[in-house]
């Protein structure tokens, strides 16, 4: 009974740890995915009366990823009601030309009134729009975000290793009873260790294939597809073929260090 407790007890230890670890990943990729969209919808506005090709726009500013041309239609279309057709079209001919550019990425706003001052130096552009302000207030509350996600992600580790830290001395004391019996009869080190690491390194694989399910199970059937369709956000943040081998990794190098330093303390009491 004892050993199914202690078990159980490392497993919950190890399972805490692991499901920290994989929720720093997904946020990870979330604020990622996040971030990427954020670039791909934010537009500077440029007015022009040359026409300038991508590659013109790339010179000045090389952080640029795609430009588009604006059509002046809509413009036209709000004046038609009190412009005859002749002069809409006279009109036409002498509007500038609208650009629409759009960035590699997200960038910080301290970055984009550079690029903003680069646009406005050059001679052939007339009016830079960068919509700062906005811009300001998405970019801090992505940093706030990211900033709150890095403190609970350190501070949950830190109550999970109190949670590792406990079960090594309870495995200390439940194991040295046996180890001082298996030495009495002579038994080397690496038998007296060995059922220790086994147990050690099966807890490991059960507490990651619990934290793998348990994940998709959230991801699938919770609350988290709701989250994303929210924020508008498709991305996978659970990837079974690289966070299963990290979790198991993670898993099984804490419980070698805990059998590790059972065995250790151990010899210190020979």
């Amino acid at each position: 009974m004892k050993s199914l407790k202690s078990h159980i007890s490392l497993i919950t230890a190890l399972f805490a740890v692991l499901l920290t670890v994989q929720l720093f990943l997904s946020l990870d990729r979330l604020i990622g995915a996040y971030e990427k969209e954020l670039g791909e919808n934010y537009t500077i506005v440029v007015v022009s009366d040359a026409n300038l090709s991508e590659a013109q726009f790339k010179q000045i500013v090389p952080q640029i990823e795609s430009v588009q041309i604006l059509s002046p239609a809509k413009v036209l279309q709000s004046l038609q009601q009190r412009i005859h057709g002749g002069k809409i079209n006279l009109m036409e001919l002498k509007l500038p030309r609208f650009y629409r550019l759009r960035l590699q990425r997200f960038t910080s706003p301290e970055a984009i009134r550079a690029i903003g001052k680069k646009l406005q130096h050059d001679p052939r552009i007339t009016r830079v729009e960068t919509f700062a302000r906005q811009h300001d207030t998405v970019f801090r509350l992505l940093q706030l975000f990211k900033g709150v996600v890095t403190v609970l992600a350190a501070v949950l580790f830190a109550v999970t290793s109190l949670l590792i830290l406990k079960e090594m001395r309870l495995w200390q004391f439940q194991h040295r009873e046996r180890m001082n019996i298996m030495a009495l009869f002579g038994a080397p080190v690496w038998l007296r260790s060995a059922v220790l690491f086994r147990l050690a390194i099966v807890d490991a694989f059960i507490a990651s294939f619990l934290a793998a399910a348990t994940f998709t199970a959230l991801e699938h059937y919770g609350w988290i597809d709701r989250v994303l369709a929210l924020i508008q956000v498709q991305t996978q943040l659970l990837q079974p073929l690289r966070d299963f081998p990290l979790l198991l990794g993670i898993a099984v190098s804490l419980s070698i260090l805990l059998a590790g330093l059972i065995v250790a303390g151990h010899k210190e009491e020979v």
